[in-house]
């Protein structure tokens, strides 16, 4: 069995009606094919969930041998100067398109990222080209595309993938490499993912370089999460007012290995689910939504991760530990 390919590329779509978890997108993709035309588009949404995929995989659709010559993917989070549109863009952009191609594509990767400056440029570089060009913008958040890039454009929101979408495409792999994966395995990989299509594949690749059977233990392991029953066990500890015990959960996570980020969005994740009363997942989240914050301005993540487990105690705990 080989398995020295990185499967994200080895599995990446080739076809639009590849792409898990889009549907609706992809049947607008698949009617631009359909009548030979393309306007300016921009793909937003998280990490992992198709944007580059939905672009590759229209591209060979468009114009199947000569593809790799009518297509260009850059990176605008590389160079964000203006020079990388006036050169890199332009000079791509001004060559007539190879075969019967009545246009090129040009798909920039984390567009978002350009200044405003190279953003405006890139403007007027779309307006003047577009008689032998179109462009992809993908993006985290479409609201940092300038307005007027924005308004020459249809943009397309991308989700986060579904359980089924991540179970099934995870499924196809591993019996196409002779793997055993079984249906807690496959709710582990779609847990890990946090619907990031890549990141499930990578756990996958990961996990079956130690063994033909992959294990949840294995994945938990892998990407540095911890089980979802640990992470519950940890709320409802904190929330019943036994300090100690909660730091010691606390302590194992991080022993572990895993982040405070990690942890808190796992949090984040399993409160919203957690059968308790709408008033107390109201003071739960508030909590760990401050946590985060302070975090991310720079305070100690542990004394933090500390100070959110004492204060579930004192909010929620009815009793006291010394």
């Amino acid at each position: 069995m080989q398995r020295e390919a990185i499967w994200t590329e080895k599995y990446r779509p080739r076809k639009l009606e590849e792409v898990s978890g889009q549907e609706t997108i992809i049947r607008n993709l698949q009617s631009y094919v359909k009548r030979r035309n393309l306007p300016h588009l921009i793909f937003s949404g998280p990490a992992g969930v198709g944007k580059t995929a939905a672009a590759v995989a229209m591209a060979h659709e468009f114009y199947a041998d000569t593809w790799a010559e009518n297509f260009t993917e850059l990176n605008a989070s590389d160079e964000r100067g203006i020079e990388v549109v006036r050169n890199t863009i332009k000079n791509f952009a001004r060559t007539m398109p190879i075969g019967n191609a009545a246009f090129k594509i040009i798909f920039l990767d984390e567009a978002d990222a350009l200044t405003d400056a190279a953003q405006s440029a890139l403007r007027r570089t779309m307006e003047r080209y577009s008689g032998t060009c179109r462009f992809i913008l993908s993006c985290n958040y479409s609201s940092k595309i300038i307005e007027p890039i924005q308004s020459r454009c249809s943009v397309y929101r991308f989700k986060p993938l579904s359980y089924d979408a991540i179970a099934s495409r995870a499924k196809y792999i591993a019996d196409t490499e002779g793997l055993t994966l079984s249906d807690d395995a496959l709710r582990a990989i779609t847990y890990v993912s946090m619907g990031d299509m890549r990141r499930a594949i990578n756990a996958l690749q990961s996990a079956a370089v130690l063994s033909s059977e992959i294990k949840p233990e294995m994945l938990y392991e892998i990407t540095a999460t911890a089980r979802p029953d640990e992470v519950e066990a940890l709320i409802e500890t904190a929330m019943a007012g036994e300090f100690l015990d909660a730091l010691d959960k606390l302590g194992v996570m991080i022993d572990k290995g895993i982040s405070g980020d990690e942890i808190l969005a796992q949090m984040h994740r399993l409160a919203i689910k957690m059968d308790i009363p709408a008033r107390q997942k109201v003071e739960l989240m508030d909590r760990i939504g401050e946590t985060d914050y302070r975090i991310t301005e720079g305070a100690n993540e542990r004394i933090q991760l500390d100070a959110l487990i004492a204060s579930l105690c004192l909010v929620f705990g009815s009793s006291e530990q010394g």
